[in-house]
């Protein structure tokens, strides 16, 4: 494999950049919405180059904070900014330019869009953070990527929010909570020897499932307020049920804290369900 090729898979692999199923989605919904039906073929296009540019900063930011923590965990001790695949000065060039390519993106979308671009910046930064404070780092990572229908909505429409992609963001925020906190079993152990905060280390497993049922629970919930709210056919409650069986499946299988299974629950399950989403918008739009 040529160098140039080879870092450039491992800066993917570093920010994980399958794990934009979960994002994208929500951003192409609420463009959908906003739209009620296809939206513009330009501003769609810099949404997904934005979003895509801003999961890049923020999964960035967030290795080279971890960093002096990845290298103590035997789960990220192979990470490429441990191992020296990826250097320290790269990583923040990488960022500096994720960043610089999200700002350019929402100045080609609309004037708003370039106003929140900075805001939205720092919102997504605090939570490389927050881990260090606070349990409800969850919840954080949660409301960054609710944003995405919100900026989905705004780059179509920036004169007017309506309360449907407001009730999406209520939804991703819970449900990216939840399935965080599903993903923190793993480092239970480490977060508790480290001081490190999460709602499985502070307030133990059984919380913690509590915690994550009732999340994925109101997420359900907002989800069916929102078809409400947008509108929408009947067929997108046949999408809505199928929904909220994967997420009651999702939490069957973390009853049992099996490590085996956090990746069936988180990359398997979560990576069906934002494109169950769009679908359902965009064939509950069709009367």
């Amino acid at each position: 494999m040529k160098p140039a090729r080879r870092t450039a898979v491992t800066f993917c692999r570093m920010i994980k950049i399958e794990h934009s199923i979960f994002a994208l989605p929500w951003a192409w919904a609420g463009a959908v919405l906003a739209a009620r039906g296809l939206p513009p073929l330009f501003p769609l296009l810099m949404l997904t180059v934005a979003m895509i540019a801003v999961r890049s900063f923020a999964m960035g930011l967030n290795r080279i904070v971890d960093l002096p923590f990845d290298r103590e965990n035997p789960r990220t001790c192979e990470r490429a900014l441990v191992t020296g695949e990826i250097s320290l000065s790269q990583a923040w060039l990488f960022c500096g330019a994720a960043a610089l390519i999200f700002i350019l993106a929402c100045a080609c979308i609309n004037s708003l869009c370039l106003t929140l671009a900075l805001p939205a910046l720092v919102f997504t930064a605090i939570y490389s953070l927050l881990k260090r404070l606070t349990p409800i780092c969850h919840y954080w990572l949660g409301a960054s990527l609710g944003l995405a229908p919100l900026a989905g909505w705004l780059s179509i429409n920036p004169n007017h929010l309506d309360l449907a992609p407001l009730l999406l963001f209520c939804a991703v925020t819970l449900w990216v909570g939840a399935f965080d906190i599903y993903y923190a079993f793993q480092d239970l152990d480490f977060d508790t020897a480290f001081d490190l905060h999460s709602i499985p280390a502070d307030y133990g497993p059984e919380t913690a499932l509590i915690m994550a049922g009732f999340s994925h629970v109101m997420t359900s919930v907002f989800l069916a307020l929102f078809g409400l709210a947008a509108q929408l056919s009947l067929i997108w409650y046949a999408f809505w049920l199928g929904i909220s069986v994967l997420l009651l499946v999702e939490h069957r299988l973390m009853l049992r804290r099996n490590p085996a299974r956090i990746n069936m629950a988180f990359f398997t399950l979560n990576g069906i369900v934002s494109p169950l989403v769009l679908l359902g918008i965009i064939l509950g739009l069709v009367r």
